[in-house]
């Protein structure tokens, strides 16, 4: 057994926080890292030590794992906990982590190696008859010959990176004519993005939806799936909206999945805190995506429905604890939402915004919480991944959920950026999202430019309101602005007018 007294946090934002929080919880000490840019940072003062680790680009600063070792060694840290991005997948890193005598709080390097590599993935899982997506078995990098597998797959395809996610390397292909001039671009930017030009193809399914599997795995054999989570309302690839359970899976596909889940972390001996992701079409057959080997943004819906502490659980495995429960053990309570709150404009393409936290006040009440690693004033940095926080809601079923969700982000306020939340209570309030019926298309095909924009009044309303106003302004009496909701404008709520000073 491994005991861990002292972890440092080789990450930022909200994740390092939630991870100080909980490693708290346990007593353990705690070290955090900051660039120069998160001199003011929440984490920084939370935890009971606090090093500058280079200027504010992350090349300088949160990706130097020797300057990170290094400094674990100097205040006799026991363990490191990546959190996600960063250096949470590096499998070099992890190795030399190992290598100094400390511990790395994930899956092993061979693990990381293994599930990083999509087509050494699908070779892996190939042995427990995973459900795959038809395509190729191999990197390819010989255009004609892709070609000619791609129209044997059959159009539409999709060329992917082998290495690394987040949409980047990707190309729909839908024409045989686009093929080779798409191709070029998605190793081009593999290359510039990864370091590797590797790319795949595979069949591209039209409108699926995108199902991950949490699993825990310790190192005594004993692995579990914690049920899915739905993160199929995307943008650019990236999910902005994520639920537990799903609201489309059965009881015995949820147990299909979980069971292939749990296969798929056998055939790289996983061990930690993993998510197998899955995608699920309309006639509901799923195939497995790819494996990410660390802790997911959206896992707090996982632990509002389990009860678990994921963090918790990764020490716990880290230090060689044997997992306390069984899969018999584990239930579902409750459904979860999580709304990723992004300092970006919904508007304009979701571009990314920067600025001061003019207004930063949280929601709070029944069921809500919220992950996050700003504060009122601070200013939002360009050198990071644009996300403020995370707003978690839980029910005792979905609809209750949804209501909350719905309620705290009227509460929650921020000014002097553009943000998410409106976004958020757009899909919350749709039909086709309330009923269940979307998939990873949600944004193409129910959200159109000027969605968020207050419908302009008719005719007659308009003139309605000008008499108002002129009357208003001309007996002077101090309720202008409820002539301007006349105007048509939606009515706000009072939680609203009473936060705005508007009586």
């Amino acid at each position: 057994m491994k005991k861990i007294t002292k972890l440092l946090v080789a990450n930022r934002g909200e994740i390092a926080l939630r991870v100080l929080r909980s490693a708290k919880e346990m007593g353990l000490q705690t070290v955090a890292i900051y660039s120069e840019a998160d001199r003011q940072a929440l984490h920084v003062r939370y935890a009971d030590e606090a090093v500058c680790v280079g200027p504010p680009p992350s090349k300088d600063s949160y990706l130097r794992g020797d300057k990170i070792i290094e400094i674990c060694l100097a205040l006799g840290v026991d363990a490191i906990h990546p959190g996600y991005g960063f250096l949470s997948e590096n499998a070099g890193f992890a190795r030399a982590v190992r290598a100094a005598g400390l511990i790395f709080v994930g899956p092993s390097p061979e693990a990381m190696e293994l599930m990083g590599s999509k087509l050494a993935a699908k070779a892996a899982v190939a042995d427990f008859d995973i459900p795959l997506v038809p395509g190729t078995e191999e990197a390819i990098t010989d255009v004609p010959a892709a070609q000619a597998i791609a129209e044997q797959v059959g159009f539409p395809i999709l060329i992917k990176a082998s290495a690394g996610g987040g949409g980047k390397g990707m190309r729909i292909v839908t024409h045989a004519a686009e093929f080779v001039e798409q191709m070029q671009l998605a190793v081009s930017e593999a290359t510039s993005a990864f370091g590797d030009g590797a790319v795949f193809i595979e069949k591209y399914i039209g409108s699926p939806r995108h199902i991950e599997i949490q699993v825990l795995g310790d190192e005594h054999g004993h692995i579990v799936h914690l049920f899915e989570r739905e993160c199929s309302i995307q943008r650019r690839h990236q999910k902005v909206i994520e639920e537990a359970p799903s609201s489309v899976l059965t009881p015995e596909l949820r147990a299909q999945m979980g069971r292939a889940a749990v296969d798929v972390a056998r055939a790289c001996n996983y061990t930690g805190a993993g998510t197998v992701e899955f995608l699920l079409d309309e006639n509901h057959k799923f195939y497995f995506l790819e494996m990410n080997t660390r802790l997911q943004v959206e896992h707090p819906v996982t632990e509002q429905i389990t009860g678990l502490d994921l963090v918790k659980e990764q020490i716990r495995i880290a230090e060689g604890q044997p997992l306390p429960f069984r899969q018999e053990d584990l239930t579902i309570q409750g459904h979860a939402l999580e709304l990723r709150v992004y300092a970006e404009d919904p508007q304009n393409n979701f571009l990314p915004d920067i600025g001061t936290l003019t207004t930063y006040v949280r929601p709070q009440g029944p069921g809500v919480r919220v992950d996050d690693g700003f504060e009122q004033g601070m200013e939002i940095p360009i050198y990071y991944d644009p996300m403020i926080a995370k707003l978690v809601t839980f029910g005792a079923d979905r609809a209750e959920a949804i209501a909350r969700m719905l309620r705290a982000i009227e509460e929650y306020q921020i000014t002097g950026i553009e943000t998410t939340l409106a976004f958020g209570a757009y899909v919350l309030r749709h039909p086709a999202f309330v009923s269940g019926h979307f998939d990873t298309n949600f944004i193409r095909d129910h959200f159109p430019a000027g969605a968020l924009t207050p419908p302009a009044p008719d005719e007659a309303t308009a003139q309605v309101a000008a008499a108002l106003v002129a009357l208003l302004l001309e007996t002077k009496q101090p309720q202008a602005p409820a002539a301007a909701d006349a105007a048509g404008a939606p009515a706000a709520s009072g939680w609203r007018r009473n936060r705005l000073g508007v009586r």
